[in-house]
């Protein structure tokens, strides 16, 4: 059994809310589970980064959604929330799962978070499986 924390944005809150549930069905049984909330995609790396250094988690899962718009600003979240994530699992040795949905469409978001196919589901699932094989290492 391992310590979770469960970083998600508030923002798309319905969105949110499906990768929610798809990641704690995955952590089901899992012995201690922390939903923390950040306001948007772009908090999560600094979050993810206080969690991983608390050595309170075994195992971090980072649920956010980045809808495309007319700017430029999809771009630039959607990198730094990315190499955020990445470099707080490289720097801390803590498995990240990645669960940052960046679509163009709040219909391509609802497939992605719905019962198959959930993102968040699969994020959970990937830092459970990253926890097992750093310990085989």
């Amino acid at each position: 059994m391992y310590r979770f924390a469960i970083i998600a944005s508030e923002y798309n809150s319905v969105i949110m809310d499906r990768l929610i549930a798809g990641a704690r069905r995955a952590l089901k049984d899992q012995k201690h589970v922390n939903l923390i909330r950040v306001p948007g995609s772009f908090e999560i790396p600094m979050a993810v980064k206080h969690a991983a250094l608390s050595k309170k988690y075994d195992g971090i899962v980072a649920l956010g959604c980045v809808l495309r718009g007319e700017t430029l600003h999809f771009e630039y979240i959607s990198r730094a929330v990315s190499d955020g994530l990445q470099r707080v699992a490289l720097e801390t040795g803590i498995p990240v799962g990645f669960g940052v949905l960046t679509v163009d469409t709040v219909e391509q978001a609802m497939e992605r978070s719905g019962e198959s196919g959930n993102k968040g589901f699969e994020a959970a699932m990937a830092a459970s499986q990253m926890i097992n094989v750093l310990r085989e290492i």
